[in-house]
Parts: C-alpha cells; structure tokens; sequence
C-alpha cells in the first residue's frame, strides 16, 4: 500500500509516496543531489559513494524529506548529455540512497522516460520532469504505467535555448493555461499524483520570475501541491549583483516569500535554512 501526501491546502489527497506518510498541513524540504560536474552551484567530481552518504545524511538530518537526484544539468545553455551518461550518474546513486536511507523518499530530476522507467525499478519514488513531458513524448505514458508522483514543471523552450529570448503577453495566465492542459492529459491517463512547479528560471526573465512568484498562490486554484525551486538563481544574483555561491541570503527571503504564497514544497541546495524558513512560518499561522 503506497502511503500519501495530505494537506489542508491541497484539495487532491492522492499524491503517494512509497516510503513516508507525509502530511502538507506543513510545507516539506526538498533537498537537492547533483551528480553532474557542471551544475551552476554545486557541480563537483567528488563523487565517491562515502561523500554521497555523508551528503544525504547531512540533508536528512537538516530535515528533508526528500532527496532530488540530477544527472542532466538544466541550466541555461549547459551541454547535452546522453541518456546513457545520465543513466551512468543517476542510478547508482538512487541504488546507495535507497539502500541507506529508508525514511526518505527519492525523486528524479529527468526528461527522459527510460530513465524514469530504470530510476523507480530501482527505488525512486517521484520523478521531477523540467520539460513537463514535451521532450519526452512518452513521459506520460510511462508515469501512468508507473504511478508514481510527477513533478509538472513549466518551461518555455529546452533547456539549451531557454534563456535566448523569453516572451510572454501575461506569463503568469500563460503558465496557469499550460498547467491546465497538461493536467487534463495526465488526468486522462488516470495520473492525479501531480506536483506543480512554475519553473522559475526556466525561459524566464528576472520580470516574469518575480511575477510568477508575486502570484504564486494564483496556482493554488488546481487544488495539487506547488514546489518552489529559487534556490540561488539568477533570479537573485542578478538582482543582488551576486554569485549563486553568495546567494544563500537571497535564497532564504525567496523561501519565506513563497511559503506565505502557499508553496508546500521547498526545493533547495541548503536544507537547514530552509526548514528553519518551515518553522519560523509555522509560527505566523
């Protein structure tokens, strides 16, 4: 029996989770895992199998839930990567994970649905799909075989042209028009178990980026979970003249702005603080 996300704000109670009964009466953590060398914060070669355990360990103990592995870095203009190569990154590490760490849930940060399809078999329990199922016509297809919780994000382009020139008339009706479509598709395939995510930073300029969080709660209308990714963006540093590695500050007063938006979902490359952002709002309400 698949145990499930509940929220008081979330009108769909279906969202499952294999590992942990997780309840979104209270926004959750999720914490970020990039195995590839050319992330734009924390990309890095060090990745031994004692320095993942070490660095999953460090988030679940800061209090993620959830630990969102990437093998394809989706930053604008970052190189292609073969799914043979990302397959090469990701699996093992959902392997170690799955193997040592039996309270967190595993989620897959791909477009690709064979590399969905060899992620769960091996113990991911969500897949995270930036393109929300357009460079992977099959994507779909594969959730509803798998029945696990998708991540519906929005974003304009790929992410090799993304950035290029981002063009919106009212990008936060345009992003809210997009969701209704895809969630109709995925519905029609009996897939309920879905996560929004408008997609800061993917084909969207600092304007549209702040728009989209100024009304975030606008997404709320769907009745599904809504996950926040700003974790030191350019959406900060280009305000703050800032590089991602001084963006921790930023990061944090963006946290706090979309949890009184109504995010339940914090997806983050510094877990402490942002659980602490968790627990200061908790206070408000």
């Amino acid at each position: 029996m698949l145990s499930k996300i509940e929220s008081s704000q979330c009108t769909n109670k279906s969202t499952n989770l294999k590992v942990n009964k997780i309840k979104l009466d209270k926004p959750i953590v999720m914490g970020i895992l990039n195995v590839t060398p050319d992330s734009f914060f924390d990309g890095r070669n060090d990745l031994t199998e004692v320095n993942i355990v070490r660095k999953v360990n460090a988030m679940e103990y800061d209090g993620a839930k959830i630990i969102d592995v990437g093998g394809y870095s989706t930053r604008p203009g970052a190189a292609n990567v073969s799914e043979e190569e990302e397959l090469k990154r990701v699996l093992p590490i959902v392997q170690l994970i799955k193997s040592n760490f039996k309270y967190l849930d595993i989620s897959v940060d791909t477009f690709r649905s064979s590399v969905a399809q060899k992620c769960v078999e091996a113990g991911a329990t969500i897949i995270n799909d930036v393109s929300g199922g357009t460079l992977d016509q099959n994507m779909f297809n594969c959730i509803a075989h798998l029945k696990v919780p998708y991540v519906l994000m929005h974003i304009q382009g790929n992410p090799q042209t993304m950035q290029e020139n981002p063009t919106y008339n009212n990008v936060v009706e345009e992003v809210k028009n997009y969701f209704e479509e895809k969630i109709n598709q995925l519905n029609k395939l009996g897939i309920n178990d879905i996560i929004l995510d408008p997609g800061f930073g993917f084909g969207k300029t600092v304007e549209h980026n702040y728009e989209l969080l100024n009304n975030l709660d606008a997404f709320k209308s769907f009745g599904l979970p809504i996950l926040a990714g700003v974790s030191r963006k350019s959406m900060i540093n280009k305000v703050l003249d800032t590089t991602p590695e001084e963006a921790l500050n930023g990061t944090t007063v963006l946290n706090t702005i979309a949890l009184t938006k109504g995010a339940n979902i914090l997806r983050v490359h510094d877990v402490r603080e942002a659980n602490e952002c968790v627990k200061l709002i908790e206070k408000l309400s």
